[in-house]
C-alpha cells in the first residue's frame, strides 16, 4: 500500500492536481487497490480530521485578517512605518518591510501581507525611482513575515496538529520574526545605498493624517495582537475565543473608529473567508486521511529507525530536516506542507529530544522562506501580479534576501535561545 500511496501522490503532484484532491485521491486509490480496508474510511477519516473545536479559531483568524485589510488598517500601519524609517537611505524599501511586520501581526497571512503592502507601496516606490523588479522582491520577501509574527494562522494550525500550546507557539515566533524583519531592512538599506535609491517619504496619497492621528490609528491596529496574546496568557479566554474577539475588535475599529468598513466590504470579507476556509478545511481533512494511512504503514517509525541508523546527533537531524523542509516549502503551499509533514516529522524530532514548539517555529521559518523560493513561491506570484514584472526578474532580485533568510534559519536552528527565550520567560 505504501508504494501505491506515495507513487500515486507523486504522479498527481506532477500533473499539477490541487494538493487536497491529490492527497484524498491517492488515499482512496491506495485503499481500493489494497482491498483490505473499506474505502468508506476515507470519508470518516476526512471528517474526523477537521472535527476539532480549535479549527474554528483558524477560520476566525482568517476572517480577522480580511476584516482588518478591508478596514484600511494597512494604510495606517504604512504611515506609521514611514514616520519611523521613511527618511533613511532606501527608506521606502524599509517602510515596506516594517509595514509588513506590523501588518503581519494583524493578518497572520503571508500572501495577504504581500498584497496589502504591495498595493500601497508599489506606486510610491515607482515615483521615488526604485526599479520595479527590486520593489517587487522587497515586498515579496517582507510578506513572509506574516507567517511568523503572531497571531499566525499557520502557527495555530501547527499547534493543533502537533498538539502543542498555541500561546507557546505565538511567543516563540516573536523574536525570530522581528529579527528577520530587521535583517531584511538592513539588506534593503545596503542595496539601496549601493544603487543610489533615495529617501522620498510617503506623501498624501497614503495618508493625510496628522502625526497624532497616525500614531492613534496605528495604536488601535497594533492593540489587536496585544489583546489576543494577553488574553490567552492571562487565561481570560482560549485561543478560539481570542480569534472571535479579534474579529469583533476588527469590526469595531474598522466600522466605528476608522470608518473604513462598510456593509459591502464586511460582506466581501465573509465571502473571502468562506472560500479560503473551505479550501483549508478540505486540505486538512485530506491530509488527515493520508497521514492516517502513513501511520498504519508505520512510515514515521520507519523514518525514525532509518535516521537513527544514520546518525544519533540532533544537530545533524535538524540539518537534514531543514534541507527537506526548504525543498518542501519551494514546492508546497505552507498549509499543505504543515498538514502533510507535521504528523511525520514531529515524532522524528521528539525521538531525538527536540522540543516540538521549537521545531514548529523552525518548520514555519523554512516554509516561510519557501514563499519566495521558485518554482512555487506564492509571494513571488502575488508581487508579480501587483507589479506586472515577470517572475524571473523578481527571482534575480530576491536572491540576496533568500541568502539572508537562510542564514537566519541556521542561526535560529543552532542558537535556540532566539526561539525559546520568550516561552521560557512567560510560561514559567
Amino acid at each position: 500500500m505504501t508504494t501505491v500511496l506515495l507513487a500515486t501522490m507523486g504522479i498527481f503532484l506532477l500533473l499539477s492536481i490541487p494538493i487536497g484532491i491529490a492527497l484524498g485521491g491517492a488515499s482512496w486509490l491506495a485503499l481500493v487497490i489494497e482491498g483490505k480496508i473499506p474505502a468508506l474510511i476515507v470519508t470518516q477519516r476526512l471528517m474526523s480530521g477537521i472535527n476539532h473545536f480549535t479549527m474554528i479559531a483558524v477560520i476566525f483568524f482568517i476572517l480577522a485578517g480580511e476584516v482588518m485589510t478591508e478596514g484600511g488598517i494597512s494604510k495606517k500601519l504604512v504611515a506609521l512605518a514611514n514616520r519611523l524609517v521613511g527618511k533613511l537611505p532606501g527608506g521606502l524599501a524599509m517602510v515596506a518591510t516594517l509595514s509588513a511586520m506590523f501588518f503581519g501581526a494583524i493578518s497572520g497571512s503571508s500572501a495577504a501581507t504581500t498584497a496589502a503592502i504591495g498595493g500601497i507601496m508599489m506606486p510610491t516606490m515607482d515615483k521615488a525611482g526604485y526599479k520595479r523588479d527590486f520593489s517587487s522582491a522587497v515586498i515579496a520577501a517582507s510578506g513572509l513575515l506574516g507567517l511568523l509574527i503572531p497571531p499566525s494562522g499557520t502557527m495555530l494550525l501547527y499547534a493543533v496538529i502537533a498538539n502543542t500550546s498555541v500561546l507557546e507557539m505565538f511567543l516563540a515566533g516573536i523574536i525570530p520574526g522581528v529579527f528577520m524583519g530587521l535583517c531584511l531592512m538592513v539588506t534593503s538599506y545596503i542595496i539601496s545605498k549601493k544603487r543610489g535609491y533615495g529617501s522620498v517619504p510617503l506623501k498624501e496619497e497614503v495618508s493625510e493624517d496628522s502625526k497624532g492621528k497616525v500614531i492613534f490609528h496605528s495604536f488601535l491596529a497594533l492593540l489587536s495582537p496585544v489583546i489576543i496574546l494577553g488574553g490567552i496568557y492571562s487565561g481570560a479566554f482560549t485561543a478560539t475565543e481570542a480569534a472571535g474577539i479579534a474579529v469583533l475588535y476588527g469590526l469595531i475599529v474598522g466600522y466605528f473608529l476608522l470608518k473604513q468598513l462598510t456593509l459591502k466590504n464586511i460582506y466581501r470579507s465573509f465571502v473571502k473567508t468562506g472560500i479560503s476556509s473551505s479550501v483549508i478545511l478540505f486540505l486538512i481533512g485530506a491530509a488527515a486521511v493520508f497521514g492516517w494511512l502513513l501511520t498504519i504503514q508505520q512510515i514515521p517509525n520507519k523514518l525514525i529507525m532509518f535516521i537513527s541508523g544514520f546518525t544519533d546527533s540532533p544537530a545533524v537531524v535538524l540539518l537534514l530536516v531543514n534541507i527537506s523542509l526548504l525543498i518542501a516549502g519551494a514546492l508546497l503551499d505552507n498549509v499543505a506542507a504543515i498538514t502533510l509533514l507535521t504528523p511525520v516529522l514531529v515524532p522524528l524530532v521528539v525521538s531525538f529530544g527536540i522540543d516540538p514548539t521549537f521545531f514548529g517555529v523552525i518548520m514555519i521559518i523554512n516554509l516561510a522562506i519557501g514563499q519566495i523560493t521558485p518554482p512555487i513561491g506564492m509571494n513571488l506570484f502575488v508581487a508579480s501580479n501587483i507589479s506586472g514584472v515577470k517572475l524571473e526578474k523578481i527571482v534575480v532580485q530576491v536572491i540576496p534576501y533568500l541568502v539572508v533568510l537562510i542564514a537566519n534559519l541556521m542561526l535560529f536552528t543552532y542558537v535556540p535561545w532566539f526561539v525559546t527565550f520568550l516561552p521560557n520567560l512567560v510560561m514559567k
